[in-house]
């Protein structure tokens, strides 16, 4: 596939295939053909991988508990703590729990409510899954087990959830059925990434603000000309992805789970959206991965010291956060001038109000310059480094369905079934038969592989696309600082991806985290954070 091409079967917007494609090999099997199979880098890809903003920290014994409303009294199974403690080399779950050092990735409650209708698609066999991880002493993550659920109405007619609880194993049989449950933790990764983290945590939500700065704010605006470069082709791109990629029987209701539910599932997240917690710092404090300290590096202590994309991320939200603060200092010398702007006021009551009208969180009120300042951030932070972060690593590391799969279509197998026998006689047959079939998964690369290409004209983070975007002097040297900043940066995360006891920076795989470096050429990079969500 990687080498001799295959025929498309399908044509994607934007971009006209020729009669057969040639698949550049993918970034995570480049290095080593087998090195994405192995716990470490499985585990990594949860903190540098293309959804490394879900992982959460463990803060009590409780949350093994899966929650359960039926009346159904049937013996239950779920993750215990003698499961977890089976390979923490001694170490007590409520010790590890107390030093910070258990994590889950929990896809349990977005995909059980779905599960039932999912799994009666033809070809579709999925679970709702949690996995349990520790902090080992190198910093590295270490998978203790993962537990697979799925409704199903059990002897006495009451619906049950049955759970399938899997531990890590390295031989025989048990290897591959451990190799096929992180594929399933995998199938709602990716899943969960399409859908939530790039679509609606990016694309989505950052569409009412657009909307709402050109509606409400003159060109000659300050804020205005603040915000208008974060919101380039996102228009066109959202309303590209609504015509093929996420429309009714459209790509990803091929292709993804949980296919025709996919918007369903999608609408149900966004009620509990909050656009406060959409900033780093606080998305990292709410998931338990840093807690505030004044003594640390931009005030936060990490759970996980290295975490890439919290690191390159805190250094980028930081650096724009500046250039915020100096720009709007330049023009609002206090907070009553703030109060006084009509035309603010009404776009970001506009915004939330009837742009974002269906949320009943609680919103930021603009009140002040550390309200605008914060509300801008964010608002840029989440088009450029935060899209960045989600999309230009699709085809690295999905580009190998292997190690993403996007469909499920075999249960783990039981012993005594046709299925498990064939599992220990034919373990890679096995493997494939479990994930996304050929047909989809050409689907699935040729459209990872656009999503993660700059264009030509593509316009970075610290850059404008005209000169004269301001006649304002003092603005033009705040922002060549704001550039000199990023120049930094870059540099700084090369330095750490060089770093050898930065382990979590390249991994097994041998690939440096290098998503969030600012700029880019032209193609299928790894790297770059355009200014606006455009691809």
């Amino acid at each position: 596939m990687y080498e001799g091409g295959v025929n498309l079967p399908i044509s994607i917007p934007g971009k006209t295939p020729p009669s057969a494609l040639n698949f550049p090999t993918p970034d995570v099997i480049k290095e080593s053909k087998f090195a994405w199979m192995t716990d470490e880098e499985f585990a990594r890809e949860m903190i540098a991988g293309v959804n490394p903003n879900v992982i959460r920290l463990l803060k009590n014994k409780e949350e093994l508990v899966l929650p359960w409303t039926s009346t159904c009294t049937c013996e239950r199974i779920t993750v215990t703590e003698t499961d977890l403690e089976t390979n923490m080399d001694g170490i007590k779950v409520d010790e590890a729990i107390k030093n910070r050092k258990l994590f889950v990735l929990d896809y349990y409650e977005t995909f059980m409510a779905y599960l039932a209708k999912i799994n009666d698609l033809p070809s579709i066999k999925a679970y709702a899954t949690r996995t349990f991880l520790i902090l080992k002493k190198d910093g590295t993550l270490k998978p203790l087990a993962i537990e697979l659920s799925k409704p199903y109405i059990c002897p006495c007619g009451l619906q049950f959830v049955e759970t399938t609880v899997v531990l890590p194993a390295d031989k025989g049989v048990e290897s591959t059925i451990w190799q096929l449950a992180k594929a399933h933790v995998n199938v709602n990764d990716t899943g969960y990434h399409e859908l939530i983290s790039h679509w609606l945590h990016t694309h989505a939500v950052t569409e009412p603000f657009a909307i709402s700065t050109h509606r409400n704010l003159s060109v000659l605006h300050p804020i205005y000309k603040l915000l208008y470069p974060h919101f380039r082709d996102t228009f066109n791109i959202n309303s590209l992805a609504r015509k093929s990629l996420i429309s009714a029987g459209g790509i990803i209701e091929q292709t993804f789970l949980p296919g025709p539910y996919s918007m369903e599932m999608t609408a149900a997240v966004y009620k509990n959206w909050v656009f406060a917690d959409q900033g780093l710092p606080k998305d990292l404090i709410k998931r338990g991965l840093a807690v505030k300290d004044v003594s640390a590096a931009h005030g936060l202590r990490l759970a996980i010291e290295d975490y890439p994309y919290a690191v390159d991320g805190l250094e980028i939200w930081n650096a724009i956060k500046l250039w915020v603060q100096d720009y709007v200092d330049l023009y609002y010398s206090d907070d009553e001038a703030i109060l006084e702007d009509w035309e603010l006021q009404t776009w970001w009551t506009e915004a939330v109000e009837k742009g974002h009208g269906d949320l009943r969180a609680p919103w930021p009120e603009l009140h002040s310059s550390k309200d605008l300042v914060e509300i801008c951030t964010t608002i840029i932070w989440v088009a450029s480094a935060l899209h960045a972060a989600v999309n230009f690593g699709q085809y690295s590391y999905g580009g190998y369905i292997l190690n993403r799969p996007t469909q499920s279509r075999r249960w783990i197998p039981k012993p005594g079934t046709e299925e498990y026998e064939e599992v220990k006689n034919n373990p890679q047959e096995a493997f494939l038969k479990t994930i996304t079939a050929k047909y989809e998964t050409i689907i699935d690369i040729s459209v990872m592989e656009l999503l993660s290409t700059h264009s030509s004209d593509e316009v970075y983070l610290g850059q404008r696309d005209s000169l004269i975007w301001t006649a304002d002097e003092e603005a033009n040297a705040l922002f060549k600082r704001f550039t000199d900043d990023l120049a930094r940066i870059e540099k700084d995360i090369s330095d750490r991806n060089n770093n050898k006891k930065l382990t979590n920076r390249t991994g097994p795989v041998q690939l440096p985290y290098t998503v969030l470096l600012p700029t880019s050429e032209p193609g299928l990079t790894f790297r770059g954070i355009p200014n606006s969500i455009s691809i």
